[in-house]
């Protein structure tokens, strides 16, 4: 195995509300994150892009998903990343208007990395930003063989 280049790796967000999108992506750049942002406002299109023919599965990827998107709930999504080896290892944050202390733990269970409640409080945001940048420096990818 060896480290990846940080740069390398490409941020998945998942969230329906535009202004929502618009302010997450603020944020993460004003914690000086610069990586590449695919935005996709529901669950089908997100894992059409994931798991679609020819996306590079070595592909580094951060995932930022909302739990209440129009066509799925993004637990469903959270289930199905950790459960392929490919994308199972990919740090999930999850960001998002339900802060039931059942949903959390569910989350937490099932393999997000950080959930973090909106409105995002931008200390806790920006804390979990950092998160994300150790995330990204130490995600690991297998060497060609």
């Amino acid at each position: 195995m060896s480290a990846i280049n940080p740069a390398a790796v490409t941020i998945v967000m998942v969230e329906d509300d535009e202004g929502h999108a618009r302010l997450i992506m603020k944020n993460i750049r004003r914690a000086g994150v610069y990586n590449p942002v695919e935005h996709f406002v529901d669950g089908t299109s997100a894992l059409s892009y994931l798991f679609g023919v020819g996306n590079d599965a070595s592909r580094p990827v951060l995932v930022l998903l909302d739990l209440n998107l129009p066509d799925m709930n993004g637990t469903d999504i959270l289930v199905r990343l950790k459960n392929d080896d490919n994308l199972k290892r990919a740090p999930v944050i999850v960001l998002t208007t339900t802060d039931d202390k059942l949903e959390i733990q569910r989350c937490y269970d099932l393999g997000c990395n950080v959930y973090i409640t909106k409105p995002v409080e931008y200390e806790a945001f920006s804390q979990a930003i950092r998160q994300l940048g150790l995330f990204i420096s130490v995600i690991q990818v297998p060497e060609p063989s």
